[in-house]
C-alpha cells in the first residue's frame, strides 16, 4: 500500500473507530505551514519513585503550556536560526544489550547527527542509553539525579501518563510546536493523532507515525524445519494439539531435550494473553484488565495462558532453568541447537541468524506464518495485540529550558525531512544499501565497517519520527528489510505472515489496548511492586503440579489484587464509566 493511501486509511480508522471525545486534543494551529508534507511514497517503511520531578527542579522547569523562546516567524526549517549560545539536548535511545551493535551513545551516527544538524544550529545532541527491559527504573533514576533527557519517549500510553503524574513532563503550546515543526505537526493532523496529544485537558504529547499499525509483521518467529521433517511433518500446524505432538516427538527422538527452550519472564509487557480471550470482547473487561503493561493475574485469559505454560513445563518442553536464563543465553541456546524456535525483529543484518548458520550450516529454518484459525479444543483464538495507531509517544522534560525544548522540536522536525530520514534509516548507498531494479533500497546484510548502524537499522534513533522504514508497497518494504546474506531467503514467508496477520486483523482479532484521558494514579503507585510479585507468582504457577494449579492461582490472584492490582482495576473502571477512555471499534 502506498503511504498516502495508508495515511488516509489510518485517519478514517481513527475517526471512525478509535477516536473519542474525551481525548479531544489541545487545539490546532492556524500558523502551521499546511503545505508541508511527509516523505513521499517511495521512501518510507517498518520495523525509586522520587518526589515530583517538577517540584525538585523548580529553577530549571518551563512554565505550563511552554511556548519555546523566539518561535520563528516563518514556519519550519526556513525560519530557524542558530542559537546564540550552545544548547544541549539529551535524546533517549534504547540500550538493548544486543550483540554486534555499536555503543548507543557514541558512534558514527550520533556524530553524524551533530555534524549535519547540531553544528548548523549551535545544538549539541547527546544520546542517553535507556535499558530496554527496565525503562521505568532508568527514567526514575535519571529524574532522581535531576538529569532527565530533554524528551521522554515510549510506546505505551500508561508510561507517559505515569511520567506526567510524577511531574517528569511539562505541558506545551501545540501552536508554537506547529510553527517550529510544521511537517511533524501536519502529519499528526493528517493521521488523526491530535486527539491523543492531551491528558486531563492539557497538551503533553507529540506522536510519531506507525505504518501498518494493525499488524506486527516485523516480529518474526523462526523454527527448525529440519527437525520438523525428522519427526515426519512437513509444516508447522495451527492448533496446540498438533504442535504438542510434534514437540514431544522432537524431545522423544533425542533431537532437543527442551524444544521450547525458555527465558526468564520479568518486567512490563510480559505474558500477553490476547489469544486466550473470549471474543467478541467484553468492553468493560477490555478496559479494566486488557492493558498489557501490567500482567492481568486474576483475569480468566491470564489463567488460561498460565495453564498452557504449566502444561508445557510439566511435559518437559520448557527448560527447567528458564527462570535464570536471560535473553542473550536464550539466543545462544537456539544457535547451539537447544531450542526449536527463536523470535526477533527483522532487519537486513541479523547477527543471531548469521551465527545460527555458522554453527549449523546444514540446518533448514522456516517462518511461523500467522493463520486465521481458531483452536477451540486448545482454548485459543488467532488474536494478537495490535499496536497503537501511533508510534512513539513523546513528552518534554519538566527539567528542560524553553530553548532546550525548542531545540528538541527542531531535532524532531529535522529527522522528519525526507532526505535526512532516508539517510538515518538506510545509511550510505553502496555501503549500507543498494538500489534494486525498481529503484528501491535494499539493505546490505554483511556490512561491518566503521559506520555500522545501530539495532534494527538504527530504529531506536529515528523512531522519534516514524516507527518503521517504508519503501513502496508492503512487499517492497519487507523485501528491503528482510535479513540478507543468509543461506535461506525468508522474504516471501514474511510477506505471507503479514497478510496472515492482516486477515486476522480484518476478522476483528487484532486488539489495541484501552487508553485513558486521565492519569491512572494507582498505576504509578503499584506497578513496580506488581511486576516483581508477578514474576514470583508466575514462576510458581509454571512449575507447580497441575493438580495444584487452580488452588494456587486463586491464592496468588487474591494476593496480587490486595497488593494494588484491584485498586488499578477500580480506577480504570471509574475512568471508563466516566467516558474518559477509548472504546472498542464497532
Amino acid at each position: 500500500m502506498k503511504k498516502n493511501a495508508l495515511q488516509k486509511t489510518l485517519a478514517l480508522t481513527l475517526t471512525g473507530a478509535m477516536a473519542m471525545s474525551a481525548l479531544a486534543g489541545c487545539g490546532s494551529s492556524d500558523t502551521a505551514d499546511t503545505s508541508s508534507t511527509t516523505s513521499t511514497d517511495t521512501k518510507t517503511e517498518s520495523s525509586a519513585t522520587t518526589d515530583k520531578a517538577a517540584d525538585s527542579s523548580a529553577s530549571t522547569t518551563t512554565s505550563t503550556d511552554t511556548a519555546a523562546a523566539d518561535t520563528p516567524a516563518v514556519a519550519g526549517i526556513e525560519g530557524w536560526t542558530a542559537f546564540a549560545d550552545e544548547v544541549t539536548i539529551k535524546i533517549p535511545v534504547y540500550d538493548r544489550g544486543a550483540e554486534g551493535v555499536p555503543d548507543v551513545s557514541n558512534n558514527y551516527w550520533t556524530q553524524w547527527i551533530n555534524t549535519e544538524f547540531g553544528d548548523k544550529y549551535n545544538i549539541n545532541v547527546e544520546f542517553v542509553g535507556i535499558t530496554r527491559s527496565d525503562v521505568l527504573t532508568d527514567y526514575a533514576l535519571l529524574a532522581a539525579d535531576q538529569n532527565l533527557p530533554t524528551i521522554l519517549m515510549e510506546y505505551d500510553y500508561p508510561k507517559l501518563a505515569q511520567w506526567a503524574s510524577d511531574g517528569y513532563l511539562t505541558t506545551y503550546d501545540i501552536d508554537a510546536f506547529a510553527q517550529v515543526a510544521p511537517t511533524y505537526y501536519n502529519r499528526m493532523v493528517e493521521l488523526g493523532q491530535i486527539g491523543y496529544t492531551e491528558m486531563n485537558g492539557d497538551c503533553y504529547f507529540a506522536l510519531a507515525e506507525r505504518p501498518y499499525y494493525d499488524t506486527n509483521y516485523t516480529w518474526v518467529t523462526w523454527y527448525r524445519q529440519d527437525w520438523l521433517e525428522q519427526v515426519g511433518y512437513s509444516e508447522w500446524p495451527a492448533t496446540w494439539a498438533e504442535q504438542k505432538e510434534i514437540l514431544l516427538k522432537i524431545k522423544e527422538a533425542g533431537i532437543c531435550e527442551y524444544p521450547l527452550g525458555g527465558a526468564m519472564v520479568t518486567g512490563a509487557g510480559v505474558d500477553q494473553n490476547y489469544a486466550y480471550r473470549s471474543f467478541p470482547l467484553d468492553e468493560q473487561n477490555w478496559a479494566t484488565y486488557g492493558d498489557y503493561a501490567i500482567p492481568a493475574l486474576g483475569d480468566e485469559a491470564n489463567k488460561k495462558l498460565l495453564q498452557r505454560v504449566n502444561e508445557q513445563y510439566n511435559l518437559g518442553l520448557i527448560d527447567p532453568e528458564y527462570y535464570v536464563t536471560d535473553n542473550a543465553t536464550a539466543e545462544a541456546n537456539f544457535i547451539n541447537g537447544k531450542a526449536f524456535q527463536w523470535s526477533g525483529y527483522i532487519s537486513g543484518n541479523m547477527q543471531v541468524l548469521s551465527s545460527f548458520y555458522d554453527t549449523n550450516p546444514d540446518a533448514d529454518l522456516n517462518v511461523m506464518v500467522a493463520a486465521n484459525v481458531s483452536d477451540p479444543d486448545g482454548g485459543t483464538v488467532p488474536a494478537f495485540r495490535a499496536n497503537n495507531p501511533f508510534g512513539m509517544m513523546i513528552g518534554f522534560s519538566s527539567m528542560a529550558s524553553e530553548d532546550e525544548i525548542k531545540a528538541a522540536w527542531m531535532y524532531m522536525e529535522w529527522c522528519t525531512q525526507e532526505e535526512n530520514l532516508f539517510t538515518y534509516q538506510w545509511g550510505i548507498e553502496g555501503e549500507h544499501f543498494n538500489y534494486d531494479e525498481n529503484g528501491l533500497p535494499v539493505s546490505v546484510g554483511d556490512y561491518a565497517g566503521d559506520k555500522k548502524q545501530g539495532y534494527n537499522n538504527s530504529k531506536d534513533y529515528w523512531c522519534v519520527t516514524v516507527e518503521a522504514r517504508t519503501a513502496g508497497t508492503i512487499e517492497d518494504v519487507i523485501k528491503a528489510s528482510s535479513p540478507q546474506g543468509l543461506p535461506e531467503d525468508f522474504t516471501q514467508d514474511i510477506i505471507d505472515n503479514y497478510y496472515g496477520q492482516k486477515a486476522i486483523a480484518e476478522a476483528g482479532y487484532a486488539v489495541s489496548d484501552c487508553n485513558f484521558a486521565v492519569v491512572i494514579e494507582t498505576t504509578s503507585e503499584y506497578q513496580a511492586t506488581l511486576l516483581e510479585k508477578y514474576t514470583e507468582y508466575r514462576d510458581a504457577l509454571t512449575m507447580c503440579d497441575p493438580a495444584d494449579f487452580e488452588t494456587l492461582y486463586a491464592q496468588y490472584a487474591q494476593e496480587y489484587a490486595d497488593a494494588g492490582y484491584q485498586a488499578i482495576v477500580d480506577e480504570r473502571l471509574e475512568a471508563y464509566n466516566a467516558g474518559q477512555s477509548t472504546k472498542l471499534p464497532k
